[in-house]
């Protein structure tokens, strides 16, 4: 709301009771439109962000250990390192399994020679049996004219030699048998080892995050410690780390008390005010109203309900965490009598005003009714381009003092 201009006339007059006083300024009852506002205050906060998040790795590397990360606020462009985790573990785990790999990859090389030797003996073997074979064959053929005795000894020596052919032949085949699992198992063992050492070098590449995107990094809280994120700091995998927010879209979260939170309804408008920059003016809108209370913090009672501000346009003055000051414009009352704040008093639970009169001033009992940071609305008691005053006229500049320390004047927080 635009605040009305207050005419202020300083004059010299006469009190009612004669008694003289100097520099009284006052002012007029206005009719016009009243804003009735509710201001708070809020922390600005991207609508769209990215979460950066520790990266998940086995356990066998040990815990996650940051060894770098990039300042809180520190603007940052596409693939540039954000962070980076120790690496010790894994580069010992990458060593140990490039060595038991290329010992496994030797000692699969020495069994298919070893394998080829053993297969090779036992086919010369093979050979010499059907050699072995074929003379008692040829034996048994030129033995019709042999003695039955001789006949039947040649016969038994030619079926030992098919025999131990038939067998010569089963243990090449039963050896070929015994090296393939033998060889299958040395190739998973070798497999296993190029997977477990792919996999520490992914996971030493994990250990290099860059950003996702452009923007500016925010770190997020560490749980353990309750401070944000630093060198030495060991996260679970998974745990977010930063956060890169979307500057072009920014909004303030407010906590609106219990008792203020039906005036709270989506579309509201909104003036944002920074703190840092007091002399810059947002506008926005209520977006949303939290269902849900929560307590103001862990050692308080109190509820509150956080509603989302979208603000409108952008600007790069308005950063992630910057505190600002929103004003909700709750309702506009047309045609009604205000005053300013610095008019109305109030006094074991009675409003009351200094009113002109004649060459004075005298006390005048009123009711309002709406209030907001700046103005009351009159209900009764007062009437439209009345003079009153904007402090207490019948004060010497001590007891003005002394009031003001007690916080009598309601623009100094009496209501």
């Amino acid at each position: 709301m635009t605040k009305r201009t207050i005419f202020l006339l300083s004059v010299i007059l006469v009190s009612c009771t004669g008694k003289e006083t100097s520099d009284i300024h006052v002012t007029t009852v206005k009719r016009g439109t009243f804003m009735e506002e509710l201001t708070e205050q809020g922390t600005v906060e991207a609508v769209n962000s990215i979460s950066v998040t520790a990266p998940s790795i086995s356990y066998r590397y040990g815990a996650l250990k940051v060894a770098k990360i990039v300042d809180d606020g520190e603007e940052v462009e596409k693939g540039d390192t954000i962070m980076i985790f120790d690496p010790s573990e894994i580069k010992r785990a990458i060593i140990q399994a490039e060595q038991q790999l290329e010992i496994a990859k030797a000692e699969h090389e020495k069994l298919k020679s070893t394998q080829q030797s053993e297969i090779e003996d036992l086919e010369a073997d093979l050979e010499l049996a059907h050699i072995s074979q074929e003379i008692s064959k040829i034996n048994f053929e030129t033995s019709v004219y042999e003695p039955e005795v001789t006949k039947k000894e040649i016969k038994l020596k030619l079926e030992s030699a098919t025999i131990a052919l038939n067998r010569a032949k089963e243990q090449i085949e039963n050896k070929k048998i015994i090296h393939r699992e033998d060889l299958i198992q040395k190739s998973l063992t070798i497999k296993q080892l190029t997977a477990t050492l792919a996999d520490a070098n992914s996971s030493m590449d994990k250990l290099f995050v860059v950003s996702p995107a452009k923007g500016i990094t925010i770190k997020e809280e560490n749980w353990s410690t309750g401070q944000k994120w630093a060198i030495g700091d060991q996260p679970y995998s998974g745990s977010k780390i930063i956060e890169l927010p979307d500057l072009s879209e920014m909004r303030a979260e407010v906590k609106i008390n219990e008792v203020d939170v039906s005036k709270i309804i989506p579309g509201q408008s909104v003036e944002v005010r920074p703190d840092a920059y007091s002399d810059s003016v947002y506008t926005g809108k209520v977006e949303s109203v939290a269902n849900l209370a929560r307590n103001k913090d862990n050692k308080s009672k109190i509820k509150i309900f956080p509603i989302q501000i979208r603000i409108d346009g952008q600007s790069e003055k308005l950063l992630p965490g910057l505190t600002v000051s929103c004003r909700i414009i709750i309702n506009k009352l047309t045609g009604v009598l205000f005053i300013p704040l610095e008019s109305l008093f109030r006094e074991q639970g009675v409003d009351y005003v200094y009113l002109k009169s004649g060459s004075g001033f005298k006390r005048r009992n009123i009711k309002t009714g709406a209030i907001n940071t700046d103005f009351a609305i009159i209900t009764e008691g007062l009437d439209e381009n009345d003079i009153i005053t904007l402090s207490d006229p019948f004060l010497n500049e001590k007891d003005v003092q002394e009031k003001s320390k007690k916080g009598n004047n309601v623009a100094n927080g009496s209501r």
